[in-house]
């Protein structure tokens, strides 16, 4: 997985490639956690994200707690695959999706 990252302030988005799974989520759980010191607000642009796990669905709720309680949490560009998969979890009833 690859990860395109930009920051303006305190709002950070982040664009995962590929795959969030069992060997990826660890990787993008580091980044979270190194990016808390400089950041209130988290966009996740699913755009170019083939599949998620669901250790990747871990990383998204412990991303959407912390977040939410600092500045927000939402997930944009969520293509139709992974948004099955948030719909059939329920994780679509929890998360902010635009």
């Amino acid at each position: 997985m690859t990860m395109t990252r930009t920051q303006d302030g305190d709002h950070l988005t982040l664009a995962p490639e590929g795959r969030l799974d069992t060997l990826t989520a660890p990787e993008f759980e580091i980044e979270l956690r190194d990016s808390l010191a400089s950041i209130q607000s988290l966009t996740l642009d699913l755009t170019r994200l083939d599949y998620i796990s669901s250790a990747g669905l871990r990383a998204l709720l412990w991303a959407h707690k912390t977040f939410s309680e600092r500045g927000g949490f939402k997930l944009t560009n969520v293509n139709e695959i992974v948004q099955e998969v948030l719909d059939v979890t329920g994780f679509s009833d929890v998360l902010c999706i635009e």
